[in-house]
């Protein structure tokens, strides 16, 4: 067993954020989200809301300062309507661990499917509410970060 990893974080999830390399992007999607049409490597996390989800990854990876948007969600379809309140969730997460991180970019339904098709995996949630699923893009080590080892 380890410790000081959320529980939230499934062995499965721990080995493909450990396999993700810098620049790399994961899906983190809603319930009804059409993973296994988009994408090989799906892990389940059925009945996890993503800002839950949202803190323990956080925990474990940092977002890439690299480029303009490390976190891109759907836009809305003509006609819907946006809850704000959504992203506000996952911001208030996101700003916990990385306060500086740039606004959260929304692209066009079918442009974040085939987005969803390049990204390394994706993490199908118990999330519900709409235009609820976030890509992250993991980052490199922060320049001068050094891990202390025994």
């Amino acid at each position: 067993m380890l410790i000081n990893i959320s529980p939230v974080i499934s062995p499965e999830l721990l080995f493909v954020l450990d396999k993700m390399g810098h620049g790399d992007d994961i899906v983190l999607a809603d319930a009804f989200f059409p993973a296994d049409t988009c994408n090989a490597r799906v892990i389940r996390a059925d009945g996890i809301r993503i800002p839950r989800l949202l803190d323990g990854i956080l925990r474990l990876i940092n977002l890439d300062t690299y480029v303009a948007s490390p976190l891109v969600m759907m836009a809305p379809v003509a006609g819907d309507t946006l809850d704000m309140s959504v992203e506000e969730s996952y911001r208030k997460v996101i700003d916990a661990f990385y306060p500086n991180t740039p606004a959260i970019e929304r692209i066009e339904r079918f442009a974040f499917y085939e987005r969803a098709k390049l990204a390394f995996a994706v993490v199908v949630t118990g999330e519900t509410v709409p235009y609820g699923n976030i890509v992250l893009k993991k980052g490199v080590i922060p320049i001068g970060h050094e891990f202390q080892f025994l």
